[in-house]
């Protein structure tokens, strides 16, 4: 029988990550993982904000963090690099629009990218297996 986890695809993994970056609250990011869960996909959500070129390190970081923290991945260099990889594979994708501006959303990523109230929306996304 084939485990659980390999149930699914990129496809599938990519829209629960895009779901649970777009939530709007702790409750319904929480209520979400529940979900995700119980269908056997593991997720964590962090949010961070500031100028871009500065933040990049510190989304990363949270990244990393964040997995082990849900126990998505554990302490061992390959999943760790994996999540750094695919979190930084995804801020490459929304740095032409971001580069000296101001970000703020969850690393999936989703950025509201803007200066004071003129904000436009990007998405990307990274894929690693573990």
């Amino acid at each position: 029988m084939e485990p659980e986890s390999n149930r699914y695809g990129s496809k599938d993994v990519v829209k629960a990550a895009i779901t649970m970056a777009l939530t709007s609250d702790r409750e319904e990011e929480k209520e979400l993982k529940r979900k995700f869960a119980g269908i056997g996909i593991k997720t964590a959500a962090v949010d961070y904000g500031g100028e871009f070129i500065n933040s990049i390190m510190k989304i990363v970081e949270r990244a990393v963090v964040s997995a082990k923290r849900e126990g998505i991945i554990e302490e061992y260099h390959n999943e760790e690099g994996a999540v750094a990889g695919a979190a930084r594979e995804a801020l490459t994708q929304v740095m032409p629009k971001a580069l000296g501006l101001n970000v703020g959303g969850r690393v999936a990523v989703f950025f509201g990218i803007g200066l004071l109230h003129l904000n436009e929306i990007a998405i990307g996304s990274g894929h690693r297996v573990i």
